[in-house]
C-alpha cells in the first residue's frame, strides 16, 4: 500500500516514513537545479515588478562555487492537488544538467478556497514530499499568508497548522508565512491595494525576508 492509499483519520495515526533514498551534495561542482513549484504566490501575482518573493529570494543567495539554475513553475489557481500532478513531470526535464535537485513549494490558499479537507490537503504535500524524498530530491515548503478575509484566514490558520505537522514529521524546513504577516501593517497595507489576496512589491519583499531568514541558505548549504 502506498501513501496515497492511506487516509489519516488523526494526525497521531500518520505512519513514519522512511525514504528509498537520500539526498547528498554534490562532490566538486555543483550544478544545483532549483524548482519552485505552487500557486499564484509562487508566481508572484500582483507585484507590479513581476519579481514576486521568488525572485527576490534568489537575488539574494550567493552562489559561491555553485552553479545555480532556478525554475518558477508557479501557477495561479492551482492547488494542492494539481501540483501534486504536475510536480514531476514539470521538474525532471529542468533538473536533466543538474547533479543536485531541489524543490520548493509554495501552495494552501487554493486549498482552502475550493473548499478541500485538511486531509486531503495534508495526504497531497505528504505524498510530494514523499516522492521527492525517495528519489533523493531535497524539499522546502512555504505556507500561505493571510488574506483579508477573516473568514478564509481561520481556515486557513488550520491548514498551515497541519502543513507544519506534514514537514516536521519528515524533517522538512517549513516557513510560516501566516502568524507573522497576520496583522502586519505593510502587509495588511499592500493587500487592501490590491484584490485582498495578493501583495504588491512590499508584501513580495516581506514573504522573500521571512524565507531567507528561515535556514534559506543553510537548506542550500551555502554557508
Amino acid at each position: 500500500m502506498s501513501e496515497a492509499d492511506v487516509t489519516y483519520p488523526t494526525q497521531g495515526s500518520e505512519p513514519h516514513f522512511n525514504p528509498s533514498a537520500e539526498f547528498q551534495v554534490a562532490e566538486g561542482i555543483r550544478a544545483i537545479g532549483l524548482c519552485f513549484v505552487g500557486d499564484s504566490y509562487v508566481a508572484g501575482i500582483g507585484d507590479p515588478k513581476a519579481l514576486g518573493w521568488v525572485s527576490r529570494v534568489i537575488a539574494r543567495t550567493p552562489q559561491p562555487g555553485v552553479e545555480l539554475a532556478t525554475y518558477n513553475l508557479g501557477i495561479r489557481g492551482q492547488s494542492s492537488t494539481d501540483v501534486l500532478a504536475r510536480w514531476q513531470r514539470e521538474c525532471e526535464p529542468r533538473w536533466s544538467q543538474s547533479n543536485e535537485r531541489r524543490l520548493v513549494l509554495g501552495l494552501g490558499l487554493h486549498d482552502v478556497l475550493s473548499q478541500m479537507s485538511t486531509a486531503r490537503s495534508r495526504l497531497n504535500l505528504a505524498n510530494i514530499l514523499d516522492d521527492a524524498s525517495s528519489g533523493a530530491i531535497a524539499t522546502f515548503v512555504v505556507g500561505p499568508p493571510p488574506t483579508l478575509d477573516a473568514e478564509l484566514n481561520a481556515r486557513l490558520e488550520v491548514l498551515v497548522d497541519a502543513q507544519a505537522d506534514v514537514c516536521s514529521r519528515r524533517g522538512v524546513t517549513y516557513v510560516d508565512c501566516f502568524r507573522p504577516l497576520l496583522g502586519h501593517d505593510q502587509w495588511m497595507s499592500d493587500l487592501s491595494a490590491g484584490d485582498g489576496w495578493h501583495p504588491g512589491q512590499a508584501g513580495y519583499g516581506l514573504i522573500a525576508w521571512l524565507v531567507l531568514h528561515a535556514g534559506w541558505q543553510s537548506w542550500l548549504q551555502l554557508d
